[in-house]
């Protein structure tokens, strides 16, 4: 089976790519390293550094005639969508109507996306949400990820392209960026493996729904191997907010002169976040595995290796 991945070179994208390398497909990365990075392209998988938004882009799909499309690359910060609507609506939508047009061109058999249930259904009106909870995003991230999940509808519609969009929870994990706008996990990390504060955002106790990456990574690999056509949220059900993180964290770090700093709450960000992964189980045998508290071990010794 031949895959290609956009964004294969980012923290989603890549710990994708090494699980279907692992699993013996052939893999092709599209990835312009804007926030992918070198060091995280698998050396079995063909690389393109190129633009989702390209003319370069039906070339690639030309040549390389990928059955399945797992289309990860995106602008990926909730808080800079909100300062540039536009540059997020460039490339979160029109990067991915790029895309579509070339696997409708090329006979695609599927396209897997890397939506946001984080973002999409925006203040939820009950916990956790399901599929067919109001979808109301209060962000440019979150509508350019709802509005790739209609365009997606449209060429399934119409033309036949088969797809499942992967509705994600925060996910965080080894390879995550403490340097960008997104990542609370990684930016933690990083702060007090240095023997920093972390700042948070407002009082700290607006709440996500954290999946670890190896179970994200499950989610692609059972979204592959099934035929169903829609939107399947992939998270925990569980709550957990920013000073629950923080106090976690400290303890794993031990680290004494930590202190609680706050700063100002961010526009665009919801207060709560909470999905259901009954549809995920009951349709594509998925349900998350990694613990909260776990998850965050895994990651703050991976940050605290790689410093090292």
């Amino acid at each position: 089976m031949k895959v290609l991945i956009t964004g294969g070179a980012g923290f989603i994208g890549s710990n994708v790519v090494d699980r279907f390398i692992k699993d013996g497909s052939e893999v092709v990365i599209v990835d312009d390293l804007s926030n992918g990075k070198e060091e995280n392209i698998n050396r079995e998988a063909k690389f393109y550094r190129c633009d989702i938004r390209d003319k370069q882009i039906p070339n690639i799909f030309e040549k390389e005639k990928p059955q399945i499309v797992i289309h990860n690359a995106a602008q990926i910060s909730v808080r800079i969508s909100v300062e540039d609507p536009a540059s997020d609506a460039g490339i979160n939508i029109i990067g991915a109507i790029n895309i579509l047009e070339a696997c409708k061109k090329y006979k695609v058999g599927k396209v897997i996306f890397a939506s946001s249930g984080g973002t999409v259904y925006g203040e939820q009106q009950y916990f956790p949400a399901d599929e067919s909870h109001p979808l109301c995003p209060i962000s440019p991230y979150g509508v350019a990820k709802l509005t790739t999940e209609k365009y997606l509808y449209y060429y399934h519609y119409n033309f036949g392209l088969n797809y499942i969009s992967l509705r994600y929870g925060n996910i965080y994990g080894p390879r995550q960026d403490p340097y960008g706008e997104a990542g609370v996990v990684a930016i933690f990390c990083s702060k007090m493996i240095s023997g920093k504060s972390p700042t948070i955002n407002g009082d700290g106790r607006q709440t996500r729904d954290y999946v670890y990456i190896g179970d994200a990574v499950e989610a692609n690999v059972a979204a592959a191997g099934s035929d169903f056509i829609g939107e399947i949220n992939i998270g925990t059900e569980k709550e957990t907010d920013v000073v629950e993180l923080f106090n976690v964290f400290k303890n794993i770090s031990a680290g004494d002169g930590i202190k609680e700093i706050h700063g100002p709450p961010k526009k665009g960000e919801q207060r709560r976040s909470s999905l259901s992964y009954k549809k995920a189980k009951d349709i594509i045998g998925w349900q998350p595995r990694v613990k909260i508290e776990e998850g965050l071990k895994l990651t703050y010794d991976w940050f605290k290796n790689k410093k090292g």
